[in-house]
């Protein structure tokens, strides 16, 4: 069942003296859900005031540096890190005439959980995806986000379960789209140049156009400067996603972007009516520059706890 929101500032805190971390708590207005551990903001995710889609604003490393952009002036679609595809030939990437609509709903079980002596934070929110063409409903979506802090790697780790569902009275839809639609990330300016991505199977990967390449593994990762502080953010597919390995999208040139993505260009998808399609993504953060080895380890630690 959804839980309507009214209140203009709502807070789930969880206290405990005996716990070692600084306690997490969520921070709702009306327009965007925040995650705060102690003081220091881990994300900020934007549901409403938003023409097309619901997406994640600001994802911060443990020291406090946001690594996403939202809508940069050569291409005002690119809301931070979003997810969107083609659905039977309308386009909920590019914010066209017309194109299609994430329509926020509700969220369901908002909370901050511990175990043992971490804790973590996150929310289920129901999105219709619309055909602005005569509102028609063509898909249902579930989405999970979770944020926790790994303290013994300081990492940010946000977790991303997309669930897409047919409505009653139909029988599939097709998924499709360009070779870029997916789980997309936008950085931060200063993150455009003299950056390097590397990913789990050190391969550069199939040329598209230019800088653009598409490579299979496990997680892609980029690392740049940050406003002059370098940072680390990792991408992970789940191994039970469909297409797995995740078709990583990258480019370096005229700016950094990275998506996960599933060849939709070459194989469309169909989402039948009797089984939604599950994807399940995550985004590690870390300051400074990180070795392969210890993004392959938390890649594994986040893969045993799904």
């Amino acid at each position: 069942m959804c839980v309507a929101i009214f209140l203009v500032l709502l807070f789930f805190v969880l206290s405990d003296t005996a716990f070692a971390e600084e306690p997490m708590h969520i921070v709702m207005d009306m327009n965007s859900v925040s995650v705060q551990q102690g003081q220091r903001r881990l994300f900020c995710y934007r549901y409403e005031d938003v023409p097309f889609k619901p997406y994640m604003q600001q994802l911060y490393s443990p020291g406090g540096i946001n690594v996403l952009r939202d809508a940069p002036h050569d291409h005002l679609h690119h809301h931070a890190l979003m997810f969107a595809v083609a659905v039977d030939g309308v386009n909920f990437w590019e914010e066209q005439t017309k194109p299609g609509r994430q329509l926020h709903k509700c969220f369901d079980g908002m909370r901050v959980d511990r175990n043992g002596d971490k804790s973590k934070a996150g929310f289920t929110e129901h999105i219709d995806w619309i055909n602005l063409r005569g509102q028609e409903l063509l898909l249902r979506e579930h989405r999970i986000i979770e944020v926790k802090s790994i303290e013994d790697d300081k990492a940010t780790l946000l977790s991303w379960q997309t669930s897409l569902a047919v409505p009653p009275g139909r029988e599939s839809m097709t998924l499709a789209g360009s070779h870029y639609f997916g789980l997309g990330m936008r950085f931060l300016e200063s993150m455009d140049t003299g950056g390097r991505f590397l990913n789990a199977v050190n391969r550069t990967g199939e040329i598209v156009r230019g800088t653009e390449r598409l490579t299979r593994a496990d997680w892609c990762a980029y690392t740049a400067e940050a406003n002059g502080k370098p940072v680390t953010i990792a991408m992970f597919g789940h191994p039970e996603n469909q297409r797995h390995p995740t078709h990583w999208f990258t480019m370096t040139a005229p700016f950094a972007y990275l998506a996960a993505t599933l060849n939709l260009h070459k194989e469309p998808l169909d989402v039948v009516s009797d089984k939604p399609l599950v994807l399940r993504y995550a985004v590690a953060v870390w300051d400074g520059r990180v070795e392969k080895s210890k993004i392959g380890r938390i890649y594994r630690q986040w893969v045993e706890e799904q």
